[in-house]
């Protein structure tokens, strides 16, 4: 009997697997985890919608704190054998709120990671994990997978006495599995436990009643149709989804099994595209394998070129090295057998002995001439002794460098990839170097750029490019020195091909540190005559009615005062920098600094005037006037207007006043240097020094402007994260 029962469940357990073989095997794929490869377990829902296993999540998150600790070493990211953690979500985490801590607890710190699927960064607010939904039908149906891919293992009676019987049934409320005695006895009739929810051998233990996440004790029973997840009461009466618009969850669950059942149908309706579309996909899979087989023929056909041409270059190289040093050892060996010849009883002064023995003087004549010269050439040799040939090799050194910066870019290049070109206009150094660049093709093709830049050093021989991978038209760059100039280039990737470099462009950044301050509009500030803006980060001067009335009195040698208006915050020491913009149409725009014990006489300084004549009618025109007028301000000021930038009548400037007068600059900067006493003014757009002055800064210093007539300035704003974002939409 039992040989018969086992019989007939395994052929009933078979059947099961044939019939859910087909269906389950073509769901595979949904069914796996993105961040551990495996199949889900106790999957939640990510608020993109993505599903991801509880304990990847964790490990995630813990993977990222300990990237932070460890400074983002490349070590720290197979902190977990079940996570892979993409190259592209690495570069992310200058953008993640950094913890600084290693982890202490069982409970990850950081809740801001992306989304192993999409790459989109999620932020699980402060509830972190506890936040999220767990997605117990994805859940239900990982289980009927295990449950068939297990084939014939089956799921044990929790109740029985060893041996414990094969389980009949599962109950929801208990939690457990049941064979038939064992559920008889533990749910007896007319009780409670009569009426739990039982269904087939099981274990995935799920809830009956899905409880809110945010509110423990409260069951969900809306449907957030912004946030698409559900809700219970209590977000929607003050929760964070008061003002969202939610619907009743039935209707939600009409509304999308309605949705999702049209789509499926229409899928199935289109079987026969699919199929066609499957065939296609075939044949491309196949044509691609060829293709790639013969790019990598030709590939290798180029480096056996190069190979060819190396082995060239090596065996020439080689062979005139040999040839150097077989002439220069028979060069060294005759020397080496001359200076033998010179020891006693051999070679020449052997010979030399032997002829001094010869008595007869004709003959002793006769061979001695010619030995004497040969002994005289060797005595001389002797007293300045020189090896016949070089030991070094230093001429057959061969440089490589060049060759090596070429190999160094070799890669694959593409006709259709447009090369990128750097735009200056759009790209600003300030507080922070925004670099922005366009491409020239029609269409951008390249899945990602690579920024390089390098700072100009005379004194290095070899330049050590540093590079950063965008996947914008933008970049934002923090690390940059003050007062320095730099080189930057960028190209183009598309998989593995890539374009040509891009012309290199050279920029400066500030002189010093960023200054940042707003226009203040109280001390002094004159609502009259002065126009700000809302934040404060322009003012604007009109010629109105008001200033008609002041120039009525220009008939009888009256002068117009300007409008002074300061920052908001002053300097007491170090270096630093500060940029604007002077609106072209501007008539008459003073700039600079002013000292806090003269902020009084600046606001109140009834000398401070400008006339149609610009110098003071003194009868002549010796320049001592325009000297008298610039020492007699309570501030160090430059002028500008009408689109020119005016330099100070100084003794050291020049007494031609054409040559102090100069094209207004588009963007205009101020440095002042607390611990020099000096303050300059730059073409900030180059970074170039236009005029410098000293500068008392025995107190507090103000940057200081002064209009007058129709006139408008806009500080310069930051570099931010925004700009960059900001650039990539464009």
């Amino acid at each position: 009997m039992e040989a018969a029962a086992d019989s007939t469940r395994f052929g009933y357990i078979l059947e099961l697997l044939r019939r859910d073989k087909i269906a389950i095997k073509g769901i595979e794929r949904e069914l796996i985890c993105p961040a551990c490869k495996e199949l889900f377990t106790h999957p939640l829902i990510l608020p993109c919608q993505h599903n991801i296993c509880h304990k990847c999540v964790k490990e995630i998150l813990f993977a990222f704190e300990d990237s932070f600790a460890d400074g983002g070493s490349e070590s720290s990211n197979q902190s977990s054998p079940r996570i892979r953690i993409a190259a592209s979500s690495m570069d992310r985490i200058d953008r993640i709120n950094r913890s600084g801590r290693k982890r202490n607890s069982l409970t990850p710190r950081s809740t801001l990671f992306p989304c192993p699927s999409c790459q989109r960064d999620i932020d699980l607010g402060e509830r972190g994990i506890n936040g999220l939904f767990r997605n117990f039908t994805l859940e239900t149906i990982v289980e009927r997978y295990r449950q068939a891919a297990r084939a014939a293992i089956a799921i044990m009676c929790d109740f029985c006495k060893p041996p414990p019987q094969e389980s009949t049934k599962s109950c929801m409320d208990c939690s457990a599995s049941y064979c038939n005695e064992c559920f008889k006895i533990h749910h007896p009739w007319g009780t409670v436990k009569a009426q739990h929810e039982y269904v087939g051998p099981t274990t995935n233990f799920r809830p009956k009643i899905l409880m809110c996440p945010e509110h423990e004790m409260e069951r969900v029973n809306m449907y957030c149709e912004i946030c698409r997840r559900p809700v219970c009461h209590l977000c929607k009466l003050g929760g964070g989804h008061a003002n969202h618009r939610v619907t009743t969850m039935s209707t939600a669950y009409k509304t999308l099994k309605e949705k999702l059942s049209k789509d499926i149908e229409y899928l199935i309706s289109k079987e026969c595209q699919v199929k066609a579309h499957i065939t296609q996909l075939d044949l491309l899979l196949k044509e691609t394998e060829c293709n790639s087989e013969r790019a990598k023929q030709e590939a290798s056909q180029s480096f056996e070129k190069l190979y060819c041409v190396l082995e060239e270059k090596k065996s020439a190289a080689l062979r005139a090295i040999e040839t150097s040093k077989n002439i220069r050892l028979e060069k060294l060996q005759t020397q080496v057998e001359e200076y033998q010849g010179l020891l006693e009883n051999n070679g020449l002064v052997g010979y030399a002995q032997e002829v001094l023995k010869e008595t007869d003087p004709s003959c002793f004549v006769q061979t001695a001439k010619q030995l004497h010269v040969r002994i005289q050439k060797a005595t001389e040799s002797l007293k300045s002794f020189r090896p016949a040939a070089e030991t070094t090799f230093e001429d057959f050194v061969v440089d490589t460098a060049k060759q090596e910066d070429i190999l160094g870019d070799l890669s694959f290049h593409s006709n259709g990839l447009g090369i990128p070109e750097i735009n200056e206009e759009q790209s600003r150094m300030y507080n922070k170097t925004l670099i922005s660049w366009e491409c020239s093709g029609k269409t951008d093709s390249a899945d990602i750029y690579v920024l390089e830049y390098h700072k100009l050093n005379k004194e290095e021989e070899s330049v050590t490019w540093q590079k950063t991978e965008v996947c914008g038209k933008s970049k934002v760059l923090s690390d940059l020195d003050d007062d320095s100039s730099y080189a930057f280039r960028v190209r183009a990737y598309k998989g593995s091909i890539c374009s040509p470099w891009s012309r290199e462009v050279i920029m400066r950044t500030p002189p010093a540190p960023v200054f940042s301050f707003l226009f203040d509009d109280k001390c002094g500030y004159n609502n009259e005559h002065l126009q700000l803006n809302p934040r404060r980060t322009s003012v604007e001067s009109r010629a109105g009615f008001p200033l008609l009335l002041g120039s009525e009195r220009l008939q009888v040698g009256c002068f117009t005062t300007l409008d002074y208006i300061i920052g908001d915050t002053g300097i007491a020491k170090g270096k630093h920098f500060w940029a604007f913009n002077v609106e072209a149409y501007s008539y008459l725009v003073k700039v600079g600094v002013v000292p806090s014990s003269k902020i009084q006489k600046l606001f109140h300084n009834t000398s401070d005037v400008i006339s149609p004549r610009y110098e003071q009618d003194s009868g002549h025109d010796s320049g001592s006037e325009d000297t008298f007028f610039d020492s007699s301000q309570p501030c160090t000021l430059v002028t500008l207007g009408m689109k020119k930038f005016f330099i100070p009548a100084t003794p050291a400037a020049p007494k031609d006043p054409a040559s102090r007068i100069l094209p207004l600059p588009s963007c205009l900067g101020v440095c002042l240097d607390c611990d020099r006493g000096r303050v300059g003014f730059y073409d900030a757009g180059r970074m170039k020094c236009l005029y410098e002055c000293e500068v008392d800064c025995s107190g507090l210093m103000y940057p200081a402007f002064a209009l007058m007539g129709g006139a408008a300035v806009h500080l310069e704003e930051a570099v931010t994260a925004e700009d960059r974002e900001y650039h990539d939409d464009i």
